[in-house]
């Protein structure tokens, strides 16, 4: 019998597009979703890891324990909003023209430039033509008008609230600021319990409905940022502590490390842990008047002291980083977005990113390191830290050079004693600060003198 040359033809071509379809498949479930748990205003030494014998913070601690603790890992900026932009686009945001905190519109600005540039591109925008929805819980912060809204910058559902804070327990349905209503766009949002709560909830809630698909989850949440209020259970754990203020940070510390590990547990829950990166970080240091403690770091949130931008930076995944590890070079949160759109099968060198790919330094012997020198640029202060040595200008004194390993806590100005390297970092830092565009928006003239007396402050260098 002469074969049937049409039904070759289709045994062929169903074959071929099995093996397709297969294949594809596979490439999806190689790809790894991807968590990003932001803290607001955490003090880098208020977790148990990080030396704090107050707090107990058993779930974040695990994170560290089972994945790998970046030691020299920095946000892009000491406070919220302008370090939001820069790990959520991977780019330095001071290169926009990002340079300060989101305030009232200054005499001489445009209000429609308040916010995130809608031509930057987000972490969600990069994700989803690669097939991964996009979800953020919590804070925004990146420009209350609509064209700056979550939704069109990429995300797919958004639940929370556009401002830089919000009150813990209740909101009003015509607040402003601290008592928003919260949005939602994908069900009627709940009254507010306890918001660190419901936050957990909701991305709990985001992991079991995308556990089939790939996703990027942006669990954004305020604590420990003010207004300081937590629950009256926690208040009791920590009742020892005489110190009403520090008392009630540490309570709402310890709600975080809660959800955080309720988080975790929904991701082992849906068999997804070994094909999740969880990424946790503080989106800068603790601003001190919170009741947070940035030690052994000198400084706080709003100087580029470390203090102001060494932070608490975990990345875990397990079966794929090596475990209970610390990296010791230099990282970025700049580094998250070519990271993840690395991962998801993306081209990372058709973007113009600041940070870096960090998978090859993590999984590799690699002796190349992530960044020769980390810059920022805040308000009236600029920063440069290159191998051991950071520099730090500001408007009325000569610049401060730091050796860190043997000063950690920044005490000791040697620029006097080091001409020749204060020289050439001063040279780099000016370099690129005369490249960088105008500011797009400024807060208000007030807050230059109050970021320059900060750097005069004492700070507490050791834990209570």
């Amino acid at each position: 019998m002469k074969p049937n040359f049409h039904i070759l033809i289709y045994l062929f071509s169903f074959a071929l597009f099995s093996q397709k379809s297969h294949d594809k498949t596979n490439a999806t479930d190689d790809r790894p979703n991807f968590v990003f748990i932001v803290a607001d205003d955490l003090g880098y030494g208020d977790l148990s890891f990080t030396g704090s014998t107050q707090i107990k913070t058993p779930n974040i601690d695990k994170l560290a324990q089972t994945g790998i603790f970046c030691t020299q890992g920095y946000v892009s900026s000491a406070v919220c909003s302008p370090s939001r932009a820069g790990f959520l686009t991977g780019i330095n945001q001071v290169e926009f023209g990002y340079d300060n905190n989101l305030a009232n519109t200054q005499p001489g600005f445009d209000p429609q430039f308040l916010g995130l540039p809608i031509g930057q591109k987000t972490i969600a925008d990069h994700l989803k033509p690669l097939g991964y929805v996009s979800g953020i819980i919590g804070k925004w912060h990146l420009g209350y008008e609509n064209q700056f809204h979550p939704l069109k910058r990429g995300f797919d559902e958004f639940w929370g609230y556009r401002g830089g804070g919000h009150d813990y327990f209740k909101s009003n349905p015509e607040g402003k600021g601290y008592m928003a209503p919260l949005e939602c766009n994908y069900k009627t949002p709940h009254p507010i319990t306890y918001i660190t709560d419901d936050k957990g909830d909701e991305c709990v809630d985001f992991i079991k409905r995308h556990k089939n698909e790939p996703f990027f989850l942006f669990a954004s949440f305020n604590a420990p940022h003010t207004p300081m209020q937590a629950i009256e259970a926690d208040l009791a754990l920590y009742g020892h502590i005489q110190d009403k203020k520090r008392q009630t940070y540490a309570a709402m510390v310890h709600r975080l490390d809660v959800n955080v590990g309720r988080i975790i547990d929904a991701i082992a829950e849906h068999d997804l842990d070994k094909n999740t990166l969880v990424v946790f970080i503080s989106d800068n240091g603790g601003p001190i008047d919170n009741g947070s403690i940035n030690s052994p770091y000198n400084g706080k949130k709003g100087t580029l002291l470390e203090g102001g931008v060494h932070v608490p930076f975990i990345l875990n995944w397990p079966k794929t980083l090596p475990s209970g590890e610390t990296y010791s070079h230099m990282v970025s949160s700049l580094d998250f977005a070519p990271t993840f759109l690395s991962l998801a099968g993306g081209n990372v060198k058709e973007h113009p990113f600041s940070g870096t790919d960090l998978m090859p330094h993590l999984m590799e012997d690699s002796n190349q390191i992530p960044h020769d020198n980390l810059m920022w640029r805040f308000t009236i202060s600029a920063a440069i830290r290159e191998g051991d040595y950071k520099l730090i200008r500001l408007p009325d004194r000569l610049p401060l050079l730091f050796h860190l390993p043997s000063d950690i806590a920044e005490q000791h100005n040697i620029a006097l004693d080091n001409l020749e390297i204060t020289r050439d970092l001063l040279e780099k830092l000016g370099n690129w600060d005369v490249s960088l565009p105008h500011p797009l928006f400024l807060e208000g003239a007030e807050w230059k003198k109050r970021q320059l007396y900060q750097y005069d402050d004492s700070y507490p260098l050791i834990q209570p």
